[in-house]
């Protein structure tokens, strides 16, 4: 009997994938679709009329450049020390054969499993009894706390599939800690950073549950959408500026996957 192709896939799986795609995605669609709408207050459907002029309206809102400035500035500290934190705790497990590594490991990546809500209490608590003051840095520990994690999956990953022998030849050529990391480890490890800051960035940027336990009286992008809601005259408004976080966000997590892809592709030709 001839076997059927590895390619092919049949009707009923493909009906699948198209199922769960737009059930993911039309949600998405249909604010992309009334960021368009001519009617201010109402979902109403077919469109009564397109227009672009909500574009402008956001543009010229000057909470809205301060809730967009401030979510950019954490997203963008929140990686770096992501970036720092996460590759030296994936240095450490990867390196170091200690009791309880496995244990360590749990603990690192169970800030992400948790539910949004239970991290949230557990950092407002803790900075409640240590009388830190609600803050842009209280906001940036919030969302450091689960950028870590992609970070530190990413390096981990990527330090396992990595030769040992590599290091192991440059000390013995010579070369002390500093530039053994300099020149084999951080080049083999580049495409993790990269993919890993990149995911980092993403779901600091978007992030709302952490951030309204952490922010006090401050509003990032997420809680200045949340907080539109409960105004029906800015529902256009409010479609529009979550148009532009679904672009902003979008981009990091494809340039991330496309790099490790080919980081994926360009070992498997190594090999």
């Amino acid at each position: 009997m001839r076997s059927r192709s590895s390619n092919s896939a049949s009707p009923a799986l493909v009906l699948g994938a198209l199922g769960g795609l737009i059930f993911l995605h039309a949600p998405i669609w249909i604010i992309f679709l009334y960021s368009f709408t001519t009617d201010e207050a109402t979902y109403t459907f077919p469109l009564p009329g397109f227009t672009t002029k909500w574009f402008g309206v956001a543009l010229q809102r000057a909470d809205l450049w301060s809730a967009l400035s401030l979510s950019l500035k954490v997203a963008v500290v929140a990686t770096a020390a992501a970036l720092v934190l996460g590759t030296l705790a994936a240095a450490a497990v990867y390196r170091s054969n200690f009791f309880g590594r496995e244990a360590i490991s749990l603990l690192l990546v169970l800030p992400i499993a948790l539910p949004g809500i239970v991290s949230g209490i557990a950092l407002r608590s803790a900075i409640g009894t240590l009388d830190i003051p609600f803050s842009y840095w209280t906001i940036v520990i919030g969302h450091a706390t689960f950028c870590v994690v992609t970070v530190y999956n990413n390096v981990l990953a990527r330090f396992r599939r990595m030769q040992g022998s590599l290091v192991e030849a440059s000390m013995d050529l010579g070369a002390n800690s500093f530039q053994t990391f300099r020149h084999v480890v951080l080049p083999n490890i580049a495409t993790a950073l990269v993919a890993g800051g990149m995911l980092a960035f993403a779901l600091s940027f978007d992030e709302v549950i952490v951030t309204t336990f952490t922010a006090g009286q401050q509003s990032t992008l997420p809680i200045w959408i949340f907080s539109q809601l409960v105004r029906p005259r800015d529902r256009p408004v409010t479609n529009v500026v979550a148009t532009i976080v679904v672009l902003i966000t979008f981009l990091p997590i494809f340039f991330a996957q496309r790099i490790s892809a080919s980081s994926a592709d360009t070992e498997g030709e190594t090999k």
